[in-house]
């Protein structure tokens, strides 16, 4: 099946599905109409592009025959240069067109469990650890997302040995899924006599948070403890037990949260990490199994990976994926990334056009 074709077939579809959302039968079966509203508002983008692509074919076949037919030189010429440029736009277009018809990823509409951990560096590495928690804290920020703090251990001397936080909003997974990994900085430590560089790090794992139907999880595999809060925190800390520890038996997994002064509240949120991390391990099950077949050139995010180093002494930012380096880190650490994010899902565009010829 050719291009053209493959787009006859999703107009035909949208059509089909017009049709059945302005039929009065179908207004009563609720959830057909949501399923069937989700699937038009995924196809109008491909549809308004189509109706685009053939308004600039109709226009190239114009031109053509003005050019065939036209006696007059000079206006024929116009038509002609005119032709380059329609050309020009219809390649443009097809790739528009084919990159909307790639397969969505199904996570990039959730929101998401970020957790950053001071990895090799000691104190240093807290101190970027911390950096990393603001610039991303930042960025959510400005665009008007929310941020809820679920658990953060600092070091009392403004570094964090861990903070793990949920970020809500529109299509939030798709915005920060190419951040997971090892984060690098270089800069001389401001307890560094001597003006010597240090390299220390951090990780950084974005998990799509999981619905209950997703990730089932049984009652009797988790073991509850119930403990009091540490650190800052006023008169309820060390006073009350509000901090929850849940521990999933059959993975191993742990997760505390003492943010909240209420235990329901802990725990609610402690569970809502307990899912995402289980999701996540589902998810990087599943990738492992397809990875021979298709090598992603934007990784999925693995945390082993040392994905980006920012040095300070040069103002500069290194994506090591992409190969992009960036000389405006005194910006990206106050949060501005709209452009290395933008240039993340770029590459990762034009490496899916490059692996879906067979597929289109």
């Amino acid at each position: 099946m050719d291009f053209v074709e493959k787009l006859e077939k999703i107009k035909d579809k949208f059509e089909r599905i017009n049709q059945q959302l302005s039929d009065p039968t179908f207004m009563d079966d609720r959830s057909r109409v949501v399923s069937l509203s989700k699937e038009r508002s995924e196809l109008t983008p491909i549809i308004e592009a189509y109706n685009q692509y053939a308004a600039l074919i109709k226009n190239i076949e114009g031109n053509k025959e003005l050019i065939e037919s036209e006696t007059d030189k000079e206006l024929a010429q116009l038509a002609q240069f005119e032709l380059k440029d329609l050309e020009a736009d219809k390649e443009k277009m097809e790739e528009e067109i084919k990159f909307l018809m790639l397969p969505k990823d199904p996570n990039d509409n959730k929101d998401i469990i970020m957790e950053i951990r001071a990895g090799t560096g000691g104190e240093e590495a807290a101190l970027f650890a911390g950096d990393l928690f603001r610039m991303y804290t930042r960025y959510a920020e400005v665009k008007g997302w929310k941020i809820e703090l679920i658990d953060i251990s600092d070091t009392g001397l403004g570094g964090i040995k861990e903070a793990v936080f949920s970020i809500s909003g529109k299509d939030i997974y798709g915005q920060f899924k190419f951040e997971s990994g090892v984060h690098r900085v270089q800069r001389v430590p401001s307890t560094e006599g001597s003006g010597r560089v240090h390299t220390s790090a951090a990780s950084v794992a974005v998990l799509p948070e999981a619905e209950d139907v997703q990730v089932d999880v049984s009652p009797n595999d988790i073991r509850i403890d119930i403990f009091r809060s540490g650190g800052a925190g006023g008169q309820n800390v060390n006073k009350v037990e509000t901090a929850v520890r849940l521990t999933h038996i059959p993975t191993g997994l742990v997760v505390t949260c003492q943010d909240e002064r209420s235990q329901l509240k802990n725990r609610q949120k402690a569970m809502k990490v307990l899912r995402a991390r289980l999701y996540d391990m589902k998810l990087k099950e599943y990738n492992a199994g397809i990875s021979a077949q298709r090598k992603d050139m934007v990784k999925s995010g693995d945390r082993s990976d040392k994905i980006r180093t920012y040095n300070f002494p040069q103002n500069r930012v290194t994506d090591h994926r992409i190969g992009l380096t960036l000389y405006n880190l005194s910006n990206i650490i106050e949060g501005d990334l709209d452009e290395l994010i933008e240039q993340l899902k770029v590459a990762d565009r034009a490496e899916k056009l490059q692996s879906s010829d067979d597929l289109l």
